[in-house]
């Protein structure tokens, strides 16, 4: 049994340390350590969740097993930093997750990226209903992706 709720200013240091290890695979595809999930700081979260809503999800035992952000912009909802945590991934938790962020902004446009070679990720969206409208060359080997759904 998992709970999802929003986020307490306390659970950021715990929220950006599963950050941490979560995007490790991540940052195996490209053989880069140097990604920008793995170097933001408790100050940047901060401010994120000053901006928008932080949602987590908690296990039985208390600890946070994953976590999604988000923020409204217009008509628009720009979801990023969907985790889970390595051992909890492919059980639906991230589905639920964004799921239940699109319900802290009903009736919205929602837009979310990743790279281009983070295919199980294209693939979880596409299911859930994002689309592909755009893709932009950041770096020679990093290519991102933008999806979009509603």
């Amino acid at each position: 049994m998992i709970l999802i709720e929003k986020a307490e200013k306390e659970d950021l240091e715990e929220i950006l340390k599963l950050q941490y290890l979560a995007y490790q695979s991540e940052a195996r595809l490209f053989d880069n350590m140097d990604i920008p999930p793995l170097k933001q700081t408790i100050e940047e979260i901060y401010e994120e969740f000053q901006k928008g809503v932080i949602l987590k999800v908690v296990d039985d035992g208390g600890v946070i097993i994953g976590s999604v952000r988000a923020y409204r912009d217009g008509r628009t909802v720009y979801i990023g930093k969907l985790i889970v945590h390595p051992s909890k991934q492919g059980q639906g938790i991230g589905t639920q997750l964004l799921f239940e962020m699109e319900k802290q902004y009903p009736h919205k446009r929602y837009e979310l990226f990743t790279s281009t070679k983070s295919e199980r990720n294209i693939a979880l969206y596409q299911k859930l209903g994002y689309k592909i409208f755009d893709e932009e060359q950041v770096t020679e080997e990093l290519r991102f992706v933008y999806m979009e759904k509603g």
